[in-house]
Parts: structure tokens; C-alpha cells; sequence
């Protein structure tokens, strides 16, 4: 205990003991189910995060959050303690060594939630996206747009099957195609490439 309290200690361990309690208890209450990741204070620093990185800014990690402010208590307090005790530092220098780990902390967690939230991806391949695209016929396209057929695209590493019409002459199975457009109807109009 003389660590935190003995001296000009409890300046930093104050801060060190209070930032790593609320950072441990609210990692394992989140971890558990009990909080929801985007349950955070509303204050926000313009320019703080690029909101265009990240998937959703509503969800994004905010800078004055309960795990920011967390992050900088238990950075300050132990880089305090450490410039303190470690390396026998004089008060000044030692709360000048907390403030940086403090910011320190508060810039890595924003960078390892950055991490967290780029790898949310969404796995649904938009029909819009196969405008341009090459393909193989699945299932015969007929001619002069009676009815439909099938073409298997590729379509951002990943093949999928899309209904498929055409104005010319009915195109065979395993035929290559090229898509010229899109349809509202969810059909794409193909012609053989």
C-alpha cells in the first residue's frame, strides 16, 4: 500500500488503482453480456476520429467515453508511479511522464477499436454490383426477353447465381456473358461476351 499512498504516491495511485478497476470491471461486464458496446457518453471531439474509417460513427469509440477516460486514469497513475519510484523522477517530471502514458493509453485504445470495428463487415453481395461484370450461363438465358435464365457471377471473390435476361438470341448453358445493365425487377440483362 505504500506504493500507491506514501508520499506524492497517491497522487498516481489513486488515479492507477480507480482507471484499472473501471477498465477491468467494464471489459469483463462487457465481455459478459452486461454492457452494450456503444453505451458511452455523447461528448465527442470534432476531428478527434475520422468517422469515415469506421463502419458506423454511432458505434465508433468517442473520445470522452467511460473507456477513454478509464484508459487515461490507469496510464497517468502507472506512468506517474513508474517515473516516480522507477526512475526516481522528481513530482513535475513524474506527472509530465503520467500525462504521456495517459495519452498514450487513450491513442492506443482508439487505435486497437479501430481494429475491432474494421473487421464488422457485412457478407451480402448487392445485385448492383454486378453491372460490368463477366459471367458464365447457369441455366439457358432464352431470347428476345421471354422468360429468364441464370448466370453465375463473381462478384468480390464470391460466385453467386443472379436471374438473367436477354434481348438477343437465346444464349446455352456454360456460355460466357458480359452484364449491360441491371433490371428493377432483379434480373440482370446479359449479352454473350
Amino acid at each position: 500500500m505504500d506504493l500507491f499512498f506514501d508520499g506524492n504516491a497517491y497522487w498516481f495511485g489513486i488515479p492507477a488503482l480507480l482507471g484499472t478497476g473501471l477498465f477491468v470491471l467494464r471489459l469483463i461486464m462487457m465481455f459478459a453480456g452486461f454492457l452494450d458496446m456503444d453505451v458511452e457518453l455523447e461528448a465527442d471531439v470534432d476531428g478527434a476520429i475520422d468517422s469515415t474509417e469506421l463502419l458506423d460513427s454511432d458505434d465508433a469509440f468517442r473520445l470522452f467515453s467511460l473507456q477513454s477516460i478509464a484508459a487515461f486514469l490507469m496510464g497517468f497513475g502507472w506512468g506517474g508511479l513508474l517515473g516516480l519510484f522507477t526512475l526516481d523522477q522528481s513530482p513535475p517530471i513524474s506527472v509530465g511522464i503520467g500525462l504521456l502514458t495517459g495519452a498514450a493509453f487513450v491513442w492506443l485504445l482508439t487505435w486497437l477499436m479501430q481494429l475491432v470495428y474494421a473487421l464488422q463487415s457485412s457478407g451480402n453481395v448487392s445485385i448492383k454490383d454486378a453491372a460490368g461484370k463477366s459471367g458464365e450461363v447457369y441455366v439457358t438465358v432464352p431470347g428476345g426477353g421471354v422468360g429468364s435464365g441464370q448466370v453465375r457471377l463473381t462478384i468480390r471473390d464470391r460466385q453467386r447465381l443472379f436471374k438473367a435476361v436477354t434481348a438477343g438470341e437465346e444464349i446455352p448453358s456454360q456460355a460466357r456473358v458480359r452484364v449491360t445493365r441491371v433490371n428493377d425487377d432483379n434480373t440482370v440483362t446479359v449479352v454473350r461476351a
